[in-house]
């Protein structure tokens, strides 16, 4: 069990890069300009130019990832880096590294486990292609419908995400996808998760983008599906099962409307496709519902895995009042303190008049000796064995 530390967070931004000699040498330099302190990790995936060499002399870590593909990049950082705070940016200089400070604290004042930079084009910049805009828009409005919640921007690079959400988080998909299943990892364990709109700009000239709009649609579509078939088993298996039953009825129906007019069944190869419907039907359903069982067994492992790390680090969680806030009439300090000094003075009336639940007292000091007088007395007179006994007499008829 981690305990909590009172040192500063350690943030450690990941950088993926094939190929981006030119842009990634600002991107690092740019992060460390902004978040004085940040450990920026250049992953070179399978670069043929001088990707490393750039991110090197800007100040960052390098390391390889021989596997192409963003996916294995991600995997292989989540895994390897150990840090609190995580930041995941692209290494093409597209996305305001300067926006990174206000998602930090954005993250630190949830606190949140997951912050998404929604992209925010510039006026006049092509960075959103309407290709890639509309795609996006469509892939939203699927994961929305489909997991229940729409997250604004799922296939952006740009995140900020907490210690334990990164260790608890499987990284399966090998390229491009490795957004959308981020983005469906939130939803699923059902994180603290907010968005803040960041820039995004026009590559950097000379550089080349490495994305293609039709196969990686396609293949985010793909994972899309194989999403909802592992983690909406019910649904998804559910639809063909009713579908299959519907099938068969309606096959089923003329056949039995005949066999109560004739008593026969001319058309048996009808028959038993419906009846085969209906087994297929219910096997599909099945099929669902045991799914659904190891999906829910599954999300339990990784909430347990998810819980075993620490929240993020609040800086200043507790607010402490301040003279100004207990002068203020209308603030509830000030009324809290009113009653509290109309209960005091009360107390103290009571003790002048020298009353107390209509007996009369002594002061404070008089009872207390008169209290341990009269308990040596007691002592005194009994024997061992009734101290306790006489004891609690007295107490009983204070």
């Amino acid at each position: 069990m981690e305990t909590v530390q009172e040192t500063a967070p350690r943030i450690a931004a990941v950088v993926p890069c094939h190929n981006e000699e030119v842009a990634v040498g600002k991107v690092v330099a740019d992060l460390r300009a902004a978040v004085p302190g940040i450990t920026v990790y250049v992953y070179d995936n399978c670069s043929t130019d001088a990707t490393a060499e750039m991110a090197r002399a800007a100040g960052a870590i390098v390391r390889t990832e021989h596997v192409k593909g963003k996916g294995n990049v991600v995997r292989r950082a989540f895994a390897d880096v150990d840090a609190d705070i995580y930041l995941l940016i692209d290494g093409d200089d597209t996305y305001d590294a300067f926006a990174a400070p206000e998602m930090i604290r954005t993250l630190q004042s949830g606190p949140y486990d997951h912050v998404l930079g929604v992209r925010k084009a510039s006026s006049g910049s092509e960075a959103y292609r309407a290709g890639h805009e509309s795609g996006n828009r469509l892939l939203n409005w699927v994961v929305a419908k489909t997991f229940g919640e729409n997250v604004g921007d799922m296939l952006s690079g740009y995140r900020v995400m907490s210690r334990r959400f990164v260790k608890s988080f499987p990284a399966m998909a090998r390229e491009f996808e490795i957004e959308t299943e981020l983005t469906v990892h939130t939803l699923n364990l059902r994180v603290p998760q907010t968005s803040v709109p960041v820039g995004f700009r026009d590559r950097a000239e000379g550089s080349e983008s490495k994305l293609r709009t039709y196969r990686d649609g396609s293949r985010i579509l793909s994972l899309i599906i194989g999403l909802a078939r592992h983690e909406r088993p019910v649904a998804f298996y559910g639809l063909f099962g009713t579908l299959s039953l519907l099938v068969a009825v309606a096959l089923v129906i003329p056949i039995v409307v005949e066999f109560s007019e004739t008593g026969l069944v001319p058309r048996f190869p009808t028959f038993f496709l419906a009846c085969t419907l209906v087994i297929v039907g219910f096997l599909a359903w099945t099929a669902g519902l045991v799914l659904d069982g190891i999906r829910r067994a599954r999300h339990e492992t990784s909430r347990l895995t998810y819980l075993t790390y620490r929240a993020v680090v609040v800086p200043d969680a507790v607010d402490r009042p301040d003279d100004a806030d207990f002068d203020d009439e209308e603030s509830p300090l000030h009324e809290a303190g009113a009653a509290l000094l109309e209960a005091q003075s009360s107390l103290g009336r009571a003790a002048e008049s020298g009353l107390e639940f209509g007996v009369p007292i002594e002061s404070a000091a008089d009872m207390t000796a008169a209290d341990a007088a009269e308990s040596e007395n007691l002592e005194a007179e009994l024997p061992d064995g009734d101290v306790v006994e006489a004891s609690a007499r007295r107490s009983g008829g204070a």
